[in-house]
């Protein structure tokens, strides 16, 4: 999913929580291949509905760049909750805005450090698997990955990360991240919350 649409849910993730129902719109989600039925049963399985949207809310941030705009179909009977979301999605998706990410040359063209990949790995969530894929990495090394860090989802990432380094030496640059992060709908922005802390030159 993308930062701005987590940001959104983030932002009425109370409010949302106090004005919808799950029951429908997690069938919906279930009947749209957003969720699995593990994940159905997860939020069933909440105390309360206000829980229960919580938890659906947590789940949708790792389910991809098509979880949002399904769970926007999801709200006919919340037409107003629908109505309020895309009107906010609207200012965050102002003209320009997926350009706002600006990097020095020496930024883009330099390699991550060990502390880097590994923030950069906690900002993937769900789509690990779609970035290192696009950084050629192998379905057996995504195996490998996920079989050494069972129900870890930042190590597994973190070692794919490592190996996609490992490999490309030189060339698995900062620029090269972007590209794959942007392969998975993912936008690059995510990339400045991992650099900054070590970076005075953004």
């Amino acid at each position: 999913m993308d930062k701005r649409h987590i940001e959104l849910l983030r932002k009425h993730r109370l409010w949302l929580s106090e004005q919808l129902l799950s029951e429908t719109i997690v069938q919906f989600l279930y009947q749209e291949g957003i969720l699995t039925q593990a994940h159905v049963e997860v939020v069933e399985s909440q105390a309360c509905n206000k829980h229960r949207v919580l938890k659906l809310l947590d789940i949708l941030s790792t389910r991809g760049p098509r979880a949002l705009h399904v769970f926007l179909q999801s709200l006919d009977e919340f037409s107003w909750v629908r109505d309020t979301l895309q009107r906010d999605l609207q200012t965050l998706h102002e003209p320009g805005a997926p350009d706002d990410v600006c990097l020095s040359d020496h930024i883009l063209h330099r390699v991550p450090t060990d502390r880097e990949l590994s923030r950069i790995a906690a900002l993937l969530g769900g789509q690990w698997k779609a970035v290192l894929l696009d950084l050629e990495l192998t379905t057996e090394d995504l195996y490998r990955c996920r079989d050494d860090h069972q129900r870890d989802v930042h190590g597994a990432a973190l070692e794919g990360l490592v190996q996609w380094r490992r490999a490309q030496g030189k060339r698995a640059t900062v620029q090269r991240l972007i590209k794959s992060l942007e392969a998975a709908d993912i936008h690059p922005s995510v990339l400045i919350d991992a650099l900054q802390t070590d970076s005075n030159s953004l």
